[in-house]
């Protein structure tokens, strides 16, 4: 009797999430919380929650290391390969294909009503998490410390100290969990030694070769290993190193893929591969394809190699009660950044008088609240309506 293949079915799904998943990291956590426990029960909803806090903690693409965290809990490090090339793959091609074409979107009334319902969804993700997490009045005042200061402080440089802070305070609950037998760690340092040698190794060559491809692998690297916080804060560090300082790609281009990367399914971050073309534009068609290789691998590998890491390790820093207790403040902080992305994309809405965008920010809210219509029929309704209107 025909048997199908292990995991096949979790990669479909996986799959099906890479081509449906709109908005950023919080919307990931949403629909994974929907798809990936609720429905098929492929980990508990505090098992996930418990990833989502140790990534958030990480430099990098945070729902793209969530996925590949759970494609090894499913099935090690291999699964964890297939996983991130499965979630990855659908939005470095549109985006290599966008770069290639450069006509698409010239019309940005086309999708004038899509970021709001990706704000939306946004807003719901974090109503789900603060119900869930603000249960007591330290986290509670976590939570609004973590929004204060994001709002007040408006620095990428500021979200690791946020987790950090949080956890701290919240690690002084220590002795409300119970004891565990402890046993001696034993760490494998290889994924470890492979995230900074890499750097370095790259830094290094790109010295002395001054081979522009390796120079701009260079600085996708580096940047994957620096950014915290998600595509909303790699967008300003990348525009900032590719148009305003070493103006390598125009503004007008670099805005058209930031556009599409927002209202794509999947990893923002795949807007590196989009940049990586337009940055090998001189090297011929191939070369251009390289670009986007390139793009996709700086920005993701150093990512990879810190969850591979820390995932392999966190089992262990569980027996530890401090670690533990610090999970609740961590994820507390997670919803009060929720709370300061959603401010920092209404915050135009306002300042524009946009009423209209930040009533569709609103009933995206209560109709993903209150019924079980998915995402993805919220962004083609608001497409369709860009179209309409424009």
């Amino acid at each position: 009797m025909w048997r199908k293949p292990k995991h096949v079915e979790f990669l479909w799904d996986v799959l099906v999430l890479a081509m449906t998943s709109f908005g950023g990291v919080q919307v990931h956590i949403a629909l994974f919380l929907k798809k990936l426990v609720k429905e098929k029960g492929y980990l508990t909803e505090d098992e996930l929650f418990e990833i989502q806090a140790l990534c958030s903690f990480l430099p990098g693409p945070t729902s793209t290391q969530m996925i590949t965290a759970i494609g090894y809990k499913r099935g090690g490090a291999n699964m964890a390969y297939i996983t991130l090339i499965a979630w990855i793959t659908p939005a470095v091609f549109v985006m290599t294909l966008a770069a290639f074409g450069m006509t698409y979107l010239r019309n940005r009334e086309i999708i004038q009503f899509v970021t709001p319902v990706g704000i939306g969804l946004i807003l719901q993700a974090g109503w789900i998490m603060a119900k869930k997490f603000l249960r007591a009045p330290m986290y509670m005042l976590i939570f609004l410390f973590t929004v204060g200061i994001g709002l007040y402080i408006q620095s990428p440089f500021i979200f690791p100290l946020l987790l950090l802070i949080g956890g701290l305070i919240s690690s002084l609950n220590f002795k409300d969990f119970p004891r565990q037998n402890k046993h001696k760690m034993i760490i494998p340092w290889a994924n470890f030694h492979l995230f900074w040698g890499f750097a370095a190794f790259l830094a290094v060559l790109g010295h002395f070769t001054d081979y522009y491809p390796i120079r701009i692998f260079e600085n996708f690297y580096r940047n994957g290993s620096l950014v915290f916080g998600g595509g909303q804060v790699l967008v300003p560090v990348l525009f900032t190193e590719f148009v305003e300082f070493k103006h390598l790609i125009r503004e007008d281009d670099f805005l058209t893929g930031m556009t599409l990367s927002q209202t794509l399914p999947g990893p923002v971050f795949a807007l590196t591969s989009y940049l990586g073309v337009l940055l090998m534009k001189d090297y011929g068609t191939l070369g251009e394809l390289a670009g986007s290789v390139i793009g996709a691998l700086g920005i993701f590998l150093p990512g990879t190699f810190l969850i591979f890491f820390v995932y392999r390790i966190w089992g262990q820093l569980k027996q530890y009660r401090f670690i533990r207790a610090s999970l609740p403040g961590i994820q507390s902080v997670s919803v009060g950044l929720t709370i300061v992305a959603v401010y920092t994309f209404i915050h135009p809405m306002i300042l524009q008088a946009n009423f209209i965008g930040f009533g569709i920010v609103i009933v995206t809210f209560l109709v993903a609240q209150m019924t079980k219509l998915p995402p993805i029929a919220l962004f083609v309704i608001a497409l369709l309506a860009g179209i309409i209107v424009s």
